[in-house]
């Protein structure tokens, strides 16, 4: 998974995005609605206004980059911590 271009708590997030999968992921997040934007420069601009936004963004990331086993990984991860609890 590509990492974004920058890392403030919150606020505006760029994040390199292969062309491919760009549009796709605007999409997702429009839905989700996040505002977000997708300038000529042909990166991803999403503002990342809270907790939930920040994790709703991630996962949508993660769900068009993300490898099968990365995929498969992270719920097990989940499942553990819940288990956990």
């Amino acid at each position: 998974m590509l990492p974004p271009s920058s890392y403030n708590a919150l606020g505006d997030q760029v994040l390199q995005i292969p062309f491919s999968d760009r549009w796709r992921i605007y999409y997702r997040l429009q839905e989700l609605m996040i505002p977000c934007s997708c300038p000529a420069d042909g990166s991803l601009r999403v503002q990342v206004n809270s907790l939930q936004a920040a994790m709703l963004v991630r996962s949508t990331v993660m769900q068009f980059l993300a490898s099968r086993q990365e995929l498969v990984d992270w719920l097990e991860r989940c499942w553990h911590y819940t288990a956990e609890s």
